[in-house]
This record gives C-alpha cells, structure tokens and sequence, in this order.
C-alpha cells in the first residue's frame, strides 16, 4: 500500500486475517490463522471505518456495489456532505464493467443499473471514466519532445483553413479536424530537443520575436499543395516566401541550433499514428527539417487536413483565389500525429 500509493498501513482500512498470539522459543510472537477476521465490504465497510477512526465520514468515494453503504453511510451525518461514484466504462485507456448502461457485467466490483439509479435518487455524483478524464494513465514524459515552432495566423486564414479542412473531412473522416489539439499555424522549424531544454528553447526563441516586427507582415497565400504520406497526404494553404519572413525563419533557427538533436523517437510526439510508416515518414520529416524545408526550400504553409493523394492531386489542381493575411501570434507546440501542433507548451504576445 505504501510503496504503490504513499499511503501509510496504518491509515488503511481493509479486510483482515485472524491473528494469535504465541509464544515460540519464549519470543512472542503474532500468527496469521487460515481464518477470515473482517470483510471489508458492503455493510462491513461503515463498521470498519468506524472501528479504526471512530468518526463518520464526510466525504467517500466508490467504484461499486460494495461501496453503497459506505456513502449511505457518509451522506447520513449532519452538515455537507459529499458522494462519488466512479463508473469503470472507458475499455480502451483503462477497463470496463458495469453492467450498468451496458457495459460487460464482470460479477466481481460489479457496478449495476440499481446502484446508478440508487445515486440519482440520493443525489450521489457519477463521474465517467471514458467522459470525465482527460488522462487516466499520464504517459512517462519523454526526454526528447519533438517542437514546431511557429506562428500563429489571423482569422482571414484560420476562416480559409477551416473551410478547406471540412472538405478534406468529407473526403477522409479518419483524418485530423482544426482544434485545440489540431491549431492552424505556420512552421517555422521542427526539431528534436531534450525535454530539460525546452525553457533554454523558448528563452532564446522570445530575444528572436521580440526583436522582429512580426504582426506588421503582410503574407499572401498563393495556392494548395501537400506532402506524402505513406498513401496520404497533409494537405495545406502556402504562402510566398517573403524576404522578411525568411529572415524571421533563419534567426528563429539560429537560436534553436545549440539544442537541436540529430533525430527522436515517435515518444517525443504527443502520439504515434496507428500506420507505422507515417511515424518513420513524420521522424524522417522532423529530422530533416532543417535544412530541407528551411533557407531556399522554405515553403510556408498552414495545414488543413489529410486524404489520399489521388484526391489531393485533383485538389490542387483546382484554380486558387489569392488572398492576404498577417501572423497574430508566436508559439511553441509539441508535435503530434501527421506533425500538427497538438499541444501548446509556450506561446508570446507580439503586440508591438
């Protein structure tokens, strides 16, 4: 109990074994009996709390059928009180048994219509694994993280990527939609640095924007295009080159160069993909950024999704509307699957 949870035996309430008392080669001593002294269970547990602590609850939680008298138990003191039931229904991060709202009834640490509906009457909280958590099991953290550092566009692009996306969505529903975890933005460099970095990272990175006029640029987004992979590919909006933003690239890398590493693992991403060869295709990607996509083969562009590359080549085949728009921000993201900025590790205001 201790070395798993950090929590003292002593402070543990359970079910017991009947001891006895000897006298072995006149040491005394405690022996276990094959014997069971409590269960710790349904009606047994209110008692066992009340042996070891003496005071009724004033707030419990449970995850079972086992557990109902123990919150009937603490909902019956005076004053607020507070019930929570965990429902065990997400198979996939962690487990799942009911057989309440369907879910396989497993008969042991069962969790049953009756005691859901018994929660509603009582006014008991029901939370969800698959619904409620965010992070069952936290991944270990990586000590390389894959970054794009980038910006962040205005909402003359964030309204043409949106449009494009739900298109690419009706062509490719596995694909990835504009959100939080998935945020339009414009590469600056991908790279590989040690997790223990990342501060040194984003210090050297804010001497770069705030040196640089970033919001007064004016970009224009000339056409569509995307980059292989594997029988897909990651579709986008480009924009030209300017002078201006192609110094912007050089010195953002310029400061990145004294942490970046050479490669990583599909661990420094915030998730593989479930197709091994985009994870080597994204690796090779990242990897080689710099010098492949950055000084003369710079090509800026804001992703909009995925579909297969037959579709894609008819798509940017298509005539394309010109249009201009301006950066609104400055960020850095840890990279996800097919590389989009899936989580936000650090982000400048560049108001001028």
């Amino acid at each position: 109990m201790e070395q798993v949870y950090g929590i003292p035996p002593e402070q543990a309430v359970g079910s017991s074994i009947k001891t006895k008392f000897e006298l072995r080669d006149g040491k005394p001593v405690l022996m276990r009996l094959p014997e069971l002294n409590f269960i710790d269970d349904k009606a047994g547990k209110p008692v066992a709390i009340n042996q070891h602590i003496g005071r009724r609850p004033v707030m419990a939680f449970g995850n079972s059928v086992g557990d109902q008298q123990m919150l009937e138990y603490t909902q019956g003191g005076s004053g607020a009180r507070f019930e929570l039931l965990v429902l065990h229904d997400d198979a996939v991060r962690e487990f799942a048994y009911g057989p309440a709202r369907g879910l396989p009834d497993v008969k042991l640490g069962y969790f049953t219509p009756a005691l859901e509906e018994h929660a509603k009457k009582d006014g008991w909280t029901v939370v969800s694994m698959k619904d409620d958590w965010k992070t069952v099991f936290p991944a270990a953290q990586s000590e390389i993280t894959a970054i794009d550092i980038l910006l962040l566009p205005d909402a003359t692009m964030l309204k043409q990527a949106a449009v494009n996306n739900a298109r690419l969505l009706g062509v490719f529903p596995k694909g990835f939609a504009l959100d939080a975890a998935h945020h339009p933005h414009i590469t600056m460099l991908q790279c590989f640095v040690r997790t223990a970095d990342l501060d040194k990272v984003y210090a050297a990175e804010e001497k770069v924007f705030a040196a640089a006029n970033v919001n007064a640029m004016k970009l224009e987004a000339v056409k569509l295009y995307y980059i292989p992979a594997g029988a897909l590919g990651v579709a986008g909006i480009v924009a030209t080159p300017t002078p201006q933003l192609s110094k912007l690239q050089a010195d953002i890398i310029a400061a990145a160069k004294p942490f970046m590493l050479e490669t990583g693992p599909i661990g420094a991403f915030t998730a593989g993909h479930d197709n091994p060869a985009i994870d080597v295709a994204l690796i090779q990607y990242v990897s080689t950024f710099d010098p492949n996509a950055s000084g003369a083969k710079f090509n800026p562009h804001v992703s909009t999704g995925t579909a297969p590359k037959a579709y894609l080549d008819q798509m940017i085949a298509e005539p394309f509307k010109p249009f201009t728009f301006s950066p609104a921000g400055a960020a850095v993201y840890q990279l996800g699957p097919f590389g989009t900025a899936a989580k936000k590790l650090k982000e400048w205001d560049l108001k001028p």
